[in-house]
Order: structure tokens, then C-alpha cells, then sequence
């Protein structure tokens, strides 16, 4: 992957699509692969907007069981199952704990049945699924002595038990992201990030592409293309602010999606379903409340998902203290055994996602499934579709339909949707297991564990391209990330800004803050591949750290050291290993 903007304006594409998250990046995959010759631009880096935010979760569609709408229930299971035969390095099952209190919607029985039924429902929900440790396990139930030892914080009265159902969850959503990206470009796709649309370009009422300015430079630039898909996320209806085109502009409700990561390490491997206080108003079964969920994730505890709407430009999403301190009360007036502790909180995320169109603050609608918009008949506009994705795991299939809408356009011949799942770049894994343990064997001894695991989930079969031959294999100074990382993330995955490298491209800031002197270096190294000058790596360091402040990180210490001068280069990071660092090597 290498940025060019220049050659996007040197001839017309047959698609542009405009927006690198996660449906962006599956429709420019899914372009691609059909030999189409497409055009993907991001305004700022791939991945990096409610993609990034999401819970984590590949849902499986059981929560679709309330509503009895089948069709999605098992339009849900069958991308679940895709995205772990196409990336089992990136997405792995999770079995999820439901506690059962005494009779009635909260009982083991009514809850069982619900369950056994999604089973039913599901059966075919690991064919072509090699790996057995990447299966989705049935539904079974545990006895309330076994719940008590896993989650001891569990309230005693009327306890009976779990159920238990098994979904998907990510290591690194913006990575299942960029492997889109990565495969769109390894079929012949051109893709660049830092390019913001700015307005459409017009022949009569038919929208031939877009104008775009170049972030890092200023300038602006042309792209032509037969198609254009409008695939920007909650910055979408920014784009249609032309009323005399699209009639006056209105912004339909989205929620500000919440959850933070606890600094709190997992009693066992089961996520563990909590009572909340919000109501789904549209379930036709369920409990009394919404669920939240507690998730084990790299060592930590990620609990969520809270929702409001959120009318505000979506730059201005935030969390703020208050609602933090709402939200530990929350759970700690449902489950006080929990003791959750404000300043155990390291890190905060939130994202926007449609919300239903009938919501209110006072009665959620939650969204239950993406916009799309032909605005042939929304707006008598040709060659535009407009898709705002709600659930990380349909984007495959939401994309597909919107470039199917999109081809309807299209003169002459029309290249069929690929029925194929080939894998994602790095996810042509048989057995993980296995493949953990071969990777060990190889890899020479300084590398630790840890930063093997890491290596592992985030480039699958290509970690060996990370350690080349004259490959830098010394940590960062306080961290598990090698500077090879760093610099196959800018010299080979479009990484631009440190924010890029500490957040997206590698396990840096994987909930928790990276320290002082793990993002000096991390500059350094990068200053070094993109010319940067003392001026611009104090920036590059500033705005990072502007970013985790706005996450809610808990700092250790003094964060202004981010900004001092940076540890010793010799060709490559190699600052003394800090007494851990040696212990690990």
C-alpha cells in the first residue's frame, strides 16, 4: 500500500467510493474482486472513525430473536461465520455468560429455549470453518456454583445459573479494516487516506465523482468515476448539503454508542451479560432491560454498550466525566459487589451508528439495520448511492447490496457478485494453534511472547513480513511493540500520522496509554522514514496525545514527557531495554 493521489485523477474510475471504514473498505474489496476498476478514499486514515469505536463484538444475531426477525438473524450468523474463516488471526469466538434468576423471562427455562432456538436456527453456523478452537459451540448452561467461582461479583439472591451462547470478537477492529483495504488494493484498487470529498462533480443531475482536497498537502484534486458510493459514515449527510439537488437537508438520528475498558484482568474466558437500564421499545421478547456486556479483551475488561442520540457534527462526539461516573453508578447499584472504581477506567470509546427513526431520549429505537439510499428515487440523482452502516459485522453483505444498487446504473454488462470468500492478506490460516506454535519456533528468541501474540493477531501468515531480513527487532522503550512495526507500518500500510502507528497499525494504545517514552519513540522512528522535522514530531506527539486525553486515558505520571527530546537512534531504535524488557528477552 502506497499513497499516491496524484494517480487518481489520471483517468476515470468505474467506482469511487467515498469513506475507508468498515463498509467503505468491504465495498472497495468487493469492487475490486469483481475487476472493477475503483477508487477508495478516506478523509482521514482507514478505519479510524465508528469502525475504531465498536464493542468489539461480530454479532451472530441473536439479539434478533426478540424482534423474530429471522432474516436477519441469519443474515448476521452467516457473516459471523465468513469473517472467521476469512480472518481467524483477527476474529475469534466468545462464549458469553447470561445469569438466570429464578422463573419467568429472567429463568433459566425461558432464557434456554430462546437460546436452543437460535441454535436451531443457526445449525449450519460452522460450515467451512477448518479450525476447530474458530467453531461457535451450541448453547449450554452452567450451574450456579460454577457462575459464582467464574463471577463472584454476581448478586446471590434468586441466582440459578447461565446460559450460555457463543459470538465473535476482534483483536483489533481497524486491522479487520485495513485487511479489506489491503485485499482492495492487492486486486488492483487504488486507495488513499487523508483525502477528503468535499462536493460531487456534476454532469446534469448525474453525479461523475468527486472534487477532493489532499489533507497533508492542500491541494485539491478531481476524481472521475462512472459510480460513486457514498459511504462516509455519519459524515454521509454532509455531503448532500445541496438543497437544490437534494432538497432540504436533514440529518436522520444516530447514537453515540459508548463503552470503556477496565483495567481490571478477567476472572476466565466468558464474557458476561449485565442488566442495564435502557429499553429496546421495538423487542416483542425479552428481559426487563436492554443487556450491557462485560468482554475479556487483551488482559482487560471492555463493559457496554450505552447509547443516547447524539445530534451534534460528528467531530464533537465525546464521553464525558459525568457520564462516566453515571455509568459506574449504574453498575454498581445493579451489581455492588463489583466495586467498580472510577480510576480503574483506562480508556473510553464512542462511535456513531443510526439509530432507529422513531427514537427519542426517552424511548430508544436502536437501529436494526444500515441506511441505504438509491437517491435515483430519493432525489432523481444518477450514479449515487448513499450507505450508512450500523453493524461492523454486515458490512460485507450491506456493501455487496450497494454496489449491486449502483451497478443497476451501469451500461451494458454488469460483473456478478464473487460468491468466493477468499481470505483476507495474512488470513490463510488452517489451524491457529498450530500456526502459533510454528511461528515460535521461528522466531528468534529476543522477540517475546507477548509481542509474538501481537505480531500474530495483527498480520496473521504475514508477521513474517514485519520481521524482514534487516528488520529492526528492538522494542520500543516500555512496550511490546518492535520498531519494525512502526516501520512496516509507514513504509507498507499508509501509516502518515503517529496517531496512525499508536492507534490503529499495531497494540500500542490497545486500552491503555502507551507511556512517555514508547511514543517519543515511536516518533523518532517515524521522523526518520517520513522527513519529518523537530517541529513536526513535537506536533505529531501533541496531537496523539490530544487524542488518548480525548479516550479518558488514566495517565501514569507526567504525560508532558511525551514531548521531550527522543531516545538514541543508531539506524533503528535502540535504547536500553528497560530490567523487564531484558527479563522478557
Amino acid at each position: 500500500m502506497q499513497r499516491n493521489p496524484h494517480q487518481l485523477n489520471q483517468h476515470e474510475y468505474d467506482v469511487l467510493i467515498i469513506g475507508g471504514g468498515a463498509f467503505g473498505a468491504a465495498a472497495a474489496r468487493d469492487a475490486a474482486l469483481r475487476g472493477l476498476r475503483t477508487a477508495l478514499i478516506e478523509r482521514d486514515d482507514f478505519g479510524s472513525g465508528a469502525s475504531a469505536e465498536c464493542f468489539k463484538m461480530v454479532h451472530g444475531g441473536i439479539r434478533y430473536l426478540q424482534h423474530a426477525d429471522i432474516r436477519r438473524l441469519r443474515a448476521s450468523c452467516h457473516e459471523r461465520s465468513a469473517l472467521l474463516r476469512m480472518a481467524p488471526h483477527l476474529v475469534m469466538p466468545l462464549p458469553i455468560a447470561i445469569p438466570t434468576y429464578g422463573h419467568g423471562r429472567r429463568g433459566r427455562a425461558f432464557l434456554g429455549t430462546g437460546a436452543k432456538v437460535y441454535d436451531l436456527l443457526t445449525a449450519d453456523r460452522n460450515r467451512g470453518i477448518s479450525d476447530p478452537a474458530r467453531h461457535i459451540r451450541g448453547t449450554r448452561s452452567l450451574s450456579r456454583e460454577y457462575v459464582k467461582t467464574m463471577f463472584p461479583q454476581l448478586p446471590d439472591e434468586q441466582l440459578t445459573g447461565a446460559v450460555v451462547f457463543e459470538d465473535g470478537q476482534m483483536h483489533n477492529a481497524s486491522r479487520l479494516v485495513l485487511g479489506c483495504v489491503q485485499a482492495a488494493v492487492q486486486a488492483g484498487a487504488d486507495a488513499g487516506n487523508y483525502l477528503q470529498a468535499q462536493e460531487f462533480l456534476w454532469e446534469g443531475n448525474k453525479v461523475c465523482g468527486a472534487l477532493v482536497q489532499d489533507r497533508l498537502s492542500g491541494e485539491r484534486l478531481a476524481i472521475r468515476a462512472r459510480l460513486t458510493l457514498n459511504a462516509a459514515g455519519p459524515w454521509a449527510d454532509y455531503l448532500l448539503r445541496d438543497e437544490q439537488r437534494f432538497g432540504p437537508w436533514q440529518r436522520l438520528p444516530f447514537s453515540r454508542d459508548a463503552y470503556f475498558i477496565v483495567d481490571r484482568a478477567p476472572h476466565c474466558e466468558y464474557g458476561l451479560a449485565l442488566q442495564g437500564q435502557s429499553r429496546d421499545k421495538d423487542a416483542l421478547l425479552g428481559r426487563e432491560s436492554r443487556h450491557l456486556f462485560a468482554a475479556p479483551w487483551q488482559g482487560k475488561t471492555l463493559i457496554g454498550v450505552w447509547h443516547r442520540l447524539f445530534a451534534d457534527v460528528p467531530d464533537e462526539a465525546r464521553i464525558t466525566e459525568d457520564e462516566l461516573n453515571a455509568w459506574v453508578g449504574e453498575l454498581n447499584s445493579v451489581y455492588p459487589q463489583l466495586e467498580l472504581q472510577r480510576d480503574e477506567i483506562c480508556f473510553t470509546h464512542c462511535g456513531l451508528v443510526p439509530f432507529g427513526e422513531t427514537a427519542t431520549q426517552q424511548e430508544l429505537s436502536f437501529g436494526k439495520q444500515s441506511r441505504l439510499v438509491d437517491h435515483r428515487y430519493a432525489h432523481g440523482v444518477q450514479s449515487l448511492v448513499s450507505l450508512t452502516g450500523i453493524r461492523f459485522t454486515m458490512a460485507r453483505t450491506d456493501a455487496t447490496q450497494a454496489l449491486d444498487l449502483l451497478l443497476s446504473q451501469s451500461e451494458g454488462p454488469t460483473p456478478p457478485t464473487r460468491h468466493e470468500e477468499p481470505p483476507l492478506p495474512g488470513g490463510d490460516i488452517e489451524n491457529f494453534a498450530a500456526f502459533t506454535q510454528r511461528a515460535r519456533r521461528e522466531t528468534p528468541a529476543i522477540i517475546s511472547d507477548t509481542t509474538l501474540n501481537s505480531l500474530l493477531h495483527n498480520h496473521g501468515s504475514r508477521y513474517r513480513t514485519v520481521l524482514a531480513a534487516d528488520a529492526a527487532l528492538d522494542t520500543l522503550p516500555d512496550s511490546a511493540t518492535l520498531v519494525a512495526e512502526v516501520q512496516h507500518a509507514v513504509t507498507r500500510e499508509m501509516a502518515l500520522h503517529l496517531a496512525d502507528v499508536v492507534l490503529r497499525r499495531t497494540d500500542m494504545a490497545a486500552g491503555h496509554h502507551p507511556g512517555a517514552a514508547a511514543l517519543a519513540g515511536a516518533a523518532t522512528v517515524m521522523g526518520h522514514l517520513l522527513g519529518w522535522s523537530d517541529v513536526q514530531r513535537q506536533q505529531e506527539l501533541q496531537a496523539t496525545e490530544a487524542v488518548l486525553q480525548q479516550h479518558h486515558a488514566r495517565m501514569n505520571g507526567d504525560t508532558a514527557a511525551c514531548v521531550t527530546s527522543p531516545a538514541p537512534i543508531n539506524g533503528a531504535m535502540l535504547a536500553p531495554a528497560t530490567e523487564a524488557q531484558q527479563v522478557n528477552r
